[in-house]
């Protein structure tokens, strides 16, 4: 797997790849359980429903050694969104299906109403592009390229496209000679027991740390910002029992599916869930999907977490990274102190659609960490992906080299992480000057509703994007809009901070002469906030 993922980041055309290395790459077993999780968490519990799909299509009859298929359908595969697409290499040996090899990366453009797919004013799943049940997109080791003319037919950068997924081909059939190396030395049958005693093993580890939960049953709810169409927050609610060493998670109490594309498919939901659940209980334990013989779900029909098609998706990693933070508050009273306080998202993204940009070159698509929340008895961590991705910044160095754009400013943000015994990350600021026409596409959350603290610690500062920043021009802009700007412009992105956790005032002397040294904390917010004598 470790191979599969290397080899892929280092044949990425698209910057999402080679630089925010928005991807995953895996191996599952015949059924399309994990054995292992890949660093993009989230990614980890679509693998198996996009497989059950395949293998309930096909059937193990209808697929032939040398297959990939391909899939970026929300609701026919699980896939998180539209600018996800997956391929998928089932591996054989004597005739027998013995695993699968695949992986999810995102797209630059696979059409739809705006640049990049990811329109956070969409209000149906065909504004977000083209969409792709599974099918065979390499038969028998035969490329179909009528499919792959279609896919780029509907691109704005068909050239990253099919770079990307020639790439994500290639390395399934890595994966797969891996495999097929491992039957060589063990056998098939030795193989095929080896995954199912690593799940099994993982599985026995997950249900230890869960009997170790006290029986109860706790809940807590928690907004966004709203779904880029509406202007009401929208609500996240969950209800968690504990019994008998099995978890219970109630969601029906969630908002109803939006208009806008905040809605979450269940593989999303899944991951929220178990990515809580084990950095909860014990960050060693090893995922996979025998999770889900331990956690049960409920949700409302039509709901945010539960939507129904054509309701739309794109924005759906900010409804991720709230549903985390709501989960996390709701499991806190189970072990005090092992929660920690809101973090500060996603810290959205940016589409930079450049009026000269060629299909080679394609958009700028940027994702941005932000901030973690605190814990019991550490701050939290400042300018990283917080929660279940494991993205990078995309370098200054590589945006002012392939785009009209120059990076102005970029550095965190004094007195923006929450306020408590331990403080909350710090947001950061990253300001942009445009040098040509741009139609810029830019979603995010927690503008209005900022990252709560936890135990009595402070809210940590907003998201904000501010065009003109600094002068009298200043302007802020909702957190999910899209609009033209001309050569000269200048704008600033701020990701929200991670909120504190517990009484400012108990805050250790040392640590905040420190933070104050640093430039963490203000003078002045250190004798208002935390009423410091310094």
């Amino acid at each position: 797997m470790e191979e599969m993922d290397y080899r892929f980041y280092r044949s990425g055309y698209s910057t999402i790849v080679r630089e925010s290395r928005d991807f995953s790459c895996v191996v599952t077993d015949r059924q399309g359980r994990l054995a292992v999780a890949p660093p993009m968490f989230f990614h980890g519990p679509v693998y198996f429903h996009m497989i059950q799909r395949i293998l309930e299509l096909y059937g193990e009859d209808g697929l032939d050694d040398g297959d990939t298929l391909v899939c970026n359908h929300p609701y026919e595969g699980n896939l998180p969104h539209v600018p996800d697409m997956a391929l998928v290499t089932p591996v054989f040996r004597d005739g027998s299906l013995v695993a699968f090899t695949a992986s999810i990366a995102h797209k630059a453009d696979m059409g739809g109403a705006v640049p990049g797919s990811t329109w956070g004013q969409a209000t149906e799943l065909f504004h977000e592009g083209l969409l792709l049940p599974p099918v065979k997109i390499v038969e028998a080791g035969i490329p179909k390229l009528d499919l792959e003319r279609l896919i780029a037919s509907n691109s704005r950068a068909a050239d990253l496209v099919l770079g990307d997924m020639h790439a994500q081909i290639g390395v399934t059939g890595i994966g797969r000679d891996g495999i097929q190396r491992l039957c060589d030395r063990f056998g098939a049958a030795t193989f095929v027991t080896a995954m199912d005693a690593v799940i099994a093993a993982s599985d026995r580890r997950f249900h230890t740390a869960i009997e170790g939960l006290p029986n109860g049953e706790y809940e807590s709810e928690g907004f966004l910002d709203g779904d880029g169409v509406g202007p009401e927050p929208v609500k996240l609610r969950v209800r968690i029992g504990v019994e008998g060493g099995r978890v219970h998670c109630d969601f029906s109490g969630s908002a109803p599916q939006t208009r806008g594309p905040a809605n979450l498919r269940l593989a999303m939901v899944e991951a929220c869930v178990f990515y809580s659940l084990i950095g909860f209980l014990d960050p060693s334990i090893p995922y996979s999907d025998a999770a889900r013989d331990v956690v049960s779900f409920k949700f409302g029909a039509r709901t945010i977490l539960n939507p129904e098609p054509p309701a739309p998706c794109s924005s759906y990693m900010k409804t991720c990274h709230k549903l985390v933070d709501v989960i996390l508050q709701a499991l806190d009273p189970f072990v005090p102190g092992r929660a920690i306080a809101n973090a500060g998202g996603s810290g959205g993204s940016i589409v930079v659609a450049w009026e000269k940009a060629g299909p080679k070159r394609g958009n700028q698509y940027e994702i941005f960490g932000s901030a973690y929340g605190a814990g019991k008895d550490h701050d939290g961590a400042t300018g990283v992906t917080t929660h279940l991705a494991n993205l990078y910044a995309t370098p200054l160095e590589i945006i002012e080299s392939e785009f009209p754009c120059r990076i102005t400013r970029y550095e965190p943000v004094p007195d923006s992480g929450g306020a408590g015994q331990s403080r909350g990350g710090l947001a950061f600021r990253r300001d942009y000057e445009l040098l040509d026409n741009a139609s810029v596409v830019y979603r995010s959350d927690r503008a209005r509703i900022a990252p709560s603290g936890l135990a009595g610690g402070h809210s940590g500062a907003h998201s904000r994007f501010l065009l003109s920043p600094d002068t009298p021009q200043e302007k802020q802009y909702p957190s999910s809009f899209r609009e033209t700007f001309p050569p000269g412009t200048r704008f600033s992105l701020q990701t929200a901070g991670g909120g504190g956790y517990g009484a400012p005032s108990e805050r250790n002397p040392a640590a905040l002469v420190s933070d104050v040294a640093e430039g963490y904390v203000t003078l002045e917010a250190a004798r208002k906030i935390y009423n410091a004598d310094i």
